[in-house]
């Protein structure tokens, strides 16, 4: 039987591709004013994220396509991406976030309460030491950053048909 969590993790993402139906390559770039990023950063971010704390702290490979880390890590912003950097299209962005899914699945199913050599604390001071708690955390993240996603699309959908109302 499947853990409960990999379905919460399937259904957080679902939520998180919705948020990318409409969004044009052009909207995915927009800063709103009084913001750093941008929807493509958020949507990188998640994946380069998600990747971190599923994989990295238990020692299995990571999947970060060039640049990645340089792009969308924490405290990176579009404004200061280097020119070396291939900036992904929402199509690869989709792409990536659809797969990580199913590599989470496999690779941790079977290691979800396996104590990590490192704990890590996170910057809001909350210790991860399992699989488990790490992918469960995620779950807060990942929603943080829809929020921010949704905030953008109306904050750059000013003028325009937001699909937020």
């Amino acid at each position: 039987m499947e853990h409960y969590l990999f379905k919460q993790l399937a259904f957080v993402r679902a939520q998180t591709l919705k948020l990318m139906e409409g969004v044009s390559e052009e909207t995915a770039d927009r800063i709103p004013e009084g913001f750093r990023n941008t929807i493509r950063w958020q949507l990188g971010h998640i994946y380069v994220v998600l990747e971190r704390i599923a994989f990295q702290y238990i020692g299995l490979p990571l999947h970060l396509p060039e640049g990645f880390k340089e792009q969308f890590e924490n405290g990176t912003s579009p404004l200061n991406v280097p020119n070396f950097v291939d900036i992904p299209t929402l199509q690869e962005l989709e792409t990536l976030l659809k797969g990580q899914q199913e590599r989470i699945r496999e690779g941790l199913r079977d290691h979800l309460q396996e104590k990590v050599v490192q704990p890590y604390t996170t910057s809001a001071g909350m210790t991860l030491e399992t699989p488990e708690q790490f992918l469960s955390f995620s779950l807060y993240h990942e929603g943080m950053h829809m929020s921010v996603i949704k905030l953008y699309e109306i904050l750059l959908s000013k003028g325009e048909q937001s699909k937020w109302g």
